[in-house]
């Protein structure tokens, strides 16, 4: 059986994995983060989406560690990141490595299990967002 151009075309649509406006989670896993000013702050270990929804909340940041161990895990809220094309990355809209360093972001180790509740989410947002 012949497939039709309409199939043909469905099927790359179907197996791409980034488009202009779209990206797959894996692609994005592995992402360097910057801070505002270019700085390698860390990458994204995890893609965070509502279950109901299915709407990114968050990347969860690795940093520091040797090799993937040691490494801390930070919470990003997505809408705290932009795509910077220039750098092939995500960057922080608003905060710089000082930033992070001087007033330390909520954190957890490999061997914490936060629980991502309301509670949890309000720290997080708060942090970057401290107006809202």
């Amino acid at each position: 059986m012949a497939t039709t151009t309409f199939e043909r075309e469905r099927e790359d649509i179907l197996t791409r994995d980034e488009s202009q406006n779209l990206i797959s989670a894996d692609k994005v896993e592995g992402t360097t983060v910057f801070d505002r000013n270019g700085e390698k702050v860390g990458s994204v270990k995890k893609v965070m989406l509502t279950k109901h929804d299915g709407r990114v909340r968050y990347v969860v940041m690795g940093s520091g560690g040797l090799f993937g161990m040691g490494e801390d895990y930070t919470p990003l809220p997505w809408d705290a990141l932009d795509y910077d094309t220039s750098k092939g990355g995500y960057r922080l809209k608003t905060l710089s490595k000082d930033d992070l360093e001087k007033n330390e972001p909520p954190r957890f180790s490999s061997s914490e299990d936060p629980n991502f509740d309301e509670g949890y989410e309000r720290t997080v947002r708060l942090y970057y967002f401290p107006m809202a």
